[in-house]
């Protein structure tokens, strides 16, 4: 497993960063508390989260995957400092008109509530998971350098924003001596290319970001799990696969099987994997893994990149027009 600086900072993350939005809901405690630990035996030391992970399920209040961290690290007796623990906020996690969004009032209050689920007095990597478009950006980030100045957060980034957007949090960073997002978790992967690529990739770059891409397996369809005559996909989480049901993207699965058994059977997953891994701007995917199998699979990625060539086989294949037939 390679550890790389999380952007322009000290931080050192595992080139693979494990996501936990599956984590109480379509991963029990037990079978979470199996892969934590499968994860960190393995070498991953950073671990992604949120604090409404996973509100959407039924029966489930927002906070579960961060409380299953949390009572892991306590039960395993796991070193605080030998985790980089990631997790969110913006998200609704009450019914009151403040308990969402990116205000100070709510950047505050959601903190604490991580802390505490957690069982941790500070978080390695505090992120907003998407822009509030009612909230001034400098509020915003005036909030969250207090945490940093507090010991709270070691370090702030952000998901899911535009490119300007980014551009504007980074020039108020400066104009007010803030502290300002060291990363971006952007949604990207081999089948999703342009949102990423179009401008965002080329801001982390010249300024610094680290980038950490979630669903990099495009929600289980760069597995290799669906072929041309699947209509129908398996789990709750990979209802998205379906987007990519397209002949050109059959054609790009068969081309990584081909490339998988010329590197040693490898699997789709991994190549998918290594694809990212062999791009300098790509700090660490999250892989999502809702089972010890799964988690192997992923494991076997740590390490592997891709040729010139074989990275040209798959940007062919895939950069223009990457959704579309």
């Amino acid at each position: 497993m390679e550890y790389r600086n999380l952007g322009r900072t000290g931080l050192k993350v595992s080139e693979l960063c494990l996501g936990t939005m599956q984590f109480g809901w379509t991963a029990n405690e037990a079978t979470s508390y199996k892969i934590l630990s499968g994860a960190i035996d393995g070498g991953i030391n950073f671990i992604d989260t949120a604090d409404i992970y996973s509100r959407w399920a039924s029966g489930n209040p927002g906070g579960v995957s961060e409380k299953i961290i949390g009572d892991w690290m306590k039960k395993k007796g796991i070193p605080r400092h030998q985790i980089i623990i990631a997790t969110k906020v913006r998200g609704k996690m009450g019914d009151g008109p403040n308990d969402e969004g990116l205000s100070r009032g709510h950047i505050m209050s959601a903190v604490e509530g991580s802390l505490k689920r957690l069982g941790t007095d500070y978080i390695d990597l505090y992120q907003t998971h998407w822009f509030d478009e009612n909230t001034p950006i400098d509020e915003t980030l005036s909030a969250l350098d207090d945490l940093v100045r507090q010991g709270k957060v070691r370090y702030i980034g952000c998901s899911n924003y535009p490119a300007w957007r980014l551009m504007e949090a980074l020039w108020v960073s400066d104009r007010d001596s803030l502290a300002r997002f060291d990363s971006l978790q952007p949604h990207y992967s081999l089948v999703h290319r342009e949102e990423f690529e179009g401008q965002l990739a080329e801001v982390c770059r010249t300024y610094g970001l680290g980038v950490i891409p979630y669903s990099p397996l495009a929600g289980g369809f760069l597995t290799g799990k669906y072929r041309p005559d699947s209509d129908q996909v398996d789990s709750q989480r990979a209802k998205g696969a379906q987007r990519y049901f397209t002949e050109r993207n059959w054609d790009l699965l068969a081309k990584m099987e081909e490339m998988g058994g010329e590197k040693g059977d490898k699997s789709i997953s991994q190549i998918a994997l290594a694809w990212m891994l062999s791009d300098p701007v790509i700090t660490s995917p999250i892989i999502g893994p809702r089972t010890m199998d799964q988690l192997a699979d992923n494991l076997g990625s740590a390490g592997l990149r891709l040729t010139k060539k074989e990275l040209q086989i798959l940007d062919e294949a895939t950069k223009a027009k990457s959704e579309s037939n």
